[in-house]
């Protein structure tokens, strides 16, 4: 069987078997399982609303591996720019469309600076992406944690949040009462758009010479400067992207831990769709529907622990293991 299949089956293997040892009445959940989400307008709403964060965010993932430069830092990349995109929002006093459009492109620009700092250490000198990504992420997330809190000063909300956007910036629900907005249908036309920029033009080609073959693109002549920032820069400004679109039609607000697995679930969609913007689509939902049904019968059922953690733990130590060799 095809690798690609294999991890979203065993996350639902492992989410079965879960249920058959701890649920009460196993048969009765399974049934949920399996049939719940697609009767709820709130759960299948959010189902389609996470799918369409994991499609952009995934379209991020998938450019950098494929280019050669891993991006393990999607995590802070998402953080950074919820964070920044709702700071502006807050501030700003200008038209509802300006601010918002203002508020995107400063949230992208956020998250494509800091991959492209990485991008600056590859190049100058020959740091490891992977880990210098995976490292600036683990340092940003703090940050922002202690600026949120310092923020309190002049706030009149909570200490775990920035205040609430105005309604004016919220994106409209297309399905209530779930957070299902035009976010989904952004996701859809990224995923076409950046599936002709990898297979039908010269960038795209160039960019998956660099991630199949270095060498024969050094020998080509290929810019690996062009390579190394163009490409991080658009998956960290993706990222950050998907940050902006769940506080501006999700949450409303930057809370801490929002970005919560937002990264390493795009890695999975990434990886499953072997970098295919395309096939980005149907993974992303197949997972998020997996991901909101385990977490709707961990709360439905009174389990006492999340199974949509325990599941993407399985998923990606799945793609993780390394083909058998023949």
């Amino acid at each position: 069987m095809n690798k690609s299949f294999v991890s979203p089956l065993l996350g639902i293997a492992s989410c079965i078997i879960i249920i058959l040892f701890c649920a009460s009445n196993p048969i009765e959940t399974l049934q949920s399982l399996f049939t719940d989400t697609f009767t709820s307008k709130y759960y299948f709403g959010n189902m389609l609303n996470t799918a369409g964060f994991l499609m952009i965010a995934g379209t991020g993932a998938a450019i950098a591996i494929r280019s050669g430069n891993m991006n393990l830092g999607g995590e802070g990349q998402v953080y950074i720019g919820g964070f920044t995109g709702c700071l502006i929002l807050n501030t700003l006093k200008l038209p509802s469309f300006l601010a918002f459009f203002t508020a995107m492109i400063a949230s992208m620009a956020t998250g494509a600076i800091m991959a492209t700092f990485s991008a600056l250490l590859k190049e100058l000198r020959g740091a490891k992406v992977l880990l210098t990504t995976f490292l600036l992420s683990a340092a940003i997330i703090p940050i922002i944690d202690g600026l949120i809190t310092a923020s309190k000063t002049s706030s009149s909300t909570n200490m775990l949040a920035l205040p609430y956007i105005s309604d004016s910036y919220k994106m409209k629900q297309l399905l209530p009462p779930s957070p299902l907005t035009y976010s989904f249908a952004a996701a859809v036309i990224i995923c076409i758009i950046f599936w002709n920029i990898f297979y039908k033009t010269e960038f795209g080609r160039k960019m998956y010479i660099w991630g199949t073959a270095p060498l024969f693109a050094k020998y080509c002549g290929y810019s690996s400067t062009v390579n190394s920032y163009a490409s991080l820069a658009l998956s960290g400004a993706l990222h950050a992207l998907t940050g902006f679109f769940a506080v501006t039609g999700t949450y409303y607000t930057c809370h801490k831990g929002f970005y919560a697995n937002m990264g390493w679930n795009a890695l999975n969609v990434a990886l499953i769709a072997k970098s295919n913007p395309l096939m980005a689509i149907p993974v992303s939902v197949i997972l998020s529907w997996i991901f909101t049904s385990a977490s709707r019968v961990s709360l439905t059922q009174g389990f006492n622990f999340d199974i949509a953690g325990i599941v993407q733990g399985v998923i990606l130590f799945s793609i993780a293991l390394p083909k058998r060799r023949s």
